[in-house]
């Protein structure tokens, strides 16, 4: 990681760094998209004793954020290429503040599942416009890296939640959490249409930068019309679906149910719930970071670009293999380690899932491929967000879902081995 730094350092020095605070801001809309969607998940335990959920109640809430997010991801992906990423972030952001404060106003389960569902349309829009931008601010080499500084911030965030969701609710009520962080998101939105361009429209950028991001010959900003259909065409196209498919439910499931485990398994309640949160998020966010930085490193060591991403995929994918045994462990900490671990090694997987759209697809059709991958994640989750509070009405157990979330990163990066077991990027006439 620290030859990936001073690499980078090195870029910066030669041609500029403008692109960093680009970077930087997709970082914080991540950081704030998280903070969003994780609030319900810290409030979970406190509102379902204040309100008399079930275990089934928090699944068709947790389920209406995902068919919303699923709905978001196919429209706003094809939205996005076509009005461009200034505007398009813009509006996903600006609906997804009014829904995050929309919570605090909701008394039912039928008000809280349209709150999430409004939440998941706007929030749908966060990755395919930042992986669209580092598309256009990025040469290929350095996407993988951006990628997982900007999708740190979704660990971030899970990370501050349950650090200030807390001290909100002890100062101004138990809906408060709602409220603060729908404000934040406004503030981004502004500075967003204040500060940013594309790279060929930008006035502080410098010509050698511009230069230097436009030599892969791939950072056009042009848009493009709906096109889901030629999209479908293309094996790589269901590599990345697939992908999406079979391994997001794992991380919506840590996402939305462990604060429930936690507080079922050990008796964790609302203040002590924050260090072990904290802990299993930042170590996702090394995860993050690490896995973007692995699969430049390995390219560098000679590796071609396809053995490359493989490679870091599978070292991730073996990672998460230890969550099997979470159930088992009786220690806090110990299960803490073994779902840390697991968090670290999904993020590391989703940098590299992510950049494998830029590595195939030209900028102006990245947006809607991440979009129709989300697309296939946000439904996959919804179905798992229903049948785990189905089986936990029924049975009380967490064991076999964290036994099938071990072997799940294993059999999707078959699936994409089969669908596209060489990495060839499809052509601009052809996507």
């Amino acid at each position: 990681m620290l030859a990936e730094a001073q690499s980078v350092q090195d870029a910066t020095g030669r041609f500029g760094g403008y692109r960093w605070r680009i970077c930087g801001l997709l970082f914080w809309a991540t950081t704030l998209n998280y903070i969003d969607r994780q609030v319900l998940g810290v409030l979970a335990p406190a509102l379902g004793h204040a309100l008399g959920w079930t275990q089934l109640d928090y699944g068709y809430i947790v389920a209406a954020f995902q068919v919303a997010y699923a709905i978001g991801l196919v429209a706003a992906g094809a939205l996005i290429d076509k009005l461009g990423t200034r505007l398009g972030y813009a509006l996903a952001i600006g609906l997804w503040s009014v829904a995050a404060m929309s919570h605090a106003l909701a008394r039912t389960v039928l008000a809280f599942a349209a709150a999430r569902f409004m939440l998941g349309l706007g929030e749908a829009g966060n990755f395919p416009a930042a992986v669209k931008t580092v598309a256009e601010w990025f040469p290929r080499r350095e996407r993988a890296f951006a990628t997982g500084l900007f999708n740190a911030g979704s660990n971030v965030g899970a990370l501050i939640a349950p650090f200030v969701v807390p001290i909100a609710v002890s100062l101004w009520g138990l809906r408060s959490g709602f409220l603060l962080t729908g404000v934040l998101s406004a503030a981004w939105l502004l500075t967003w249409l204040i500060v940013y361009r594309p790279p060929g429209q930008h006035r502080r950028l410098r010509a050698q930068e511009l230069a230097y991001i436009v030599a892969d010959g791939d950072a056009a900003s042009a848009r493009r019309p709906l096109r889901w259909r030629a999209l479908l065409r293309h094996r790589q196209t269901w590599a990345f679906v697939a992908g999406k498919f079979l391994t997001d439910p794992v991380w919506w499931f840590l996402l939305f149910w462990l604060p429930k485990y936690l507080h079922h398994r050990y008796g964790l309640d609302l203040t002590s719930l924050a260090l072990p949160l904290i802990s299993i998020y930042a170590m996702a966010d090394a995860g993050s970071i690490g896995g973007g930085w692995l699969a430049g490193r390995l390219m560098r060591a000679g590796w071609s670009l396809n053995a490359a991403r493989k490679g870091a995929m599978l070292l991730c994918a073996l990672a998460v293999v230890p969550v099997v045994w979470t159930s088992a462990v009786h220690e806090l900490w110990a299960a803490v380690g073994l779902i840390g671990l697991a968090a670290a090694a999904h993020q590391g997987w989703s940098a590299n899932l992510f950049t494998t759209v830029s590595d195939l697809y030209p900028s102006v059709e990245v947006a809607s491929v991440v979009g129709l991958g989300g697309f296939a994640g946000a439904i996959s989750g919804a179905l798992v967000s229903t049948a785990v509070g189905l089986l936990l009405q029924a049975t009380g157990s967490y064991a076999l879902l964290f036994s099938i979330a071990g072997g799940l990163y294993l059999v999707a990066l078959g699936v994409i081995q089969l669908l596209a077991p060489r990495w060839s990027p499809v052509p601009l006439a052809a996507a």
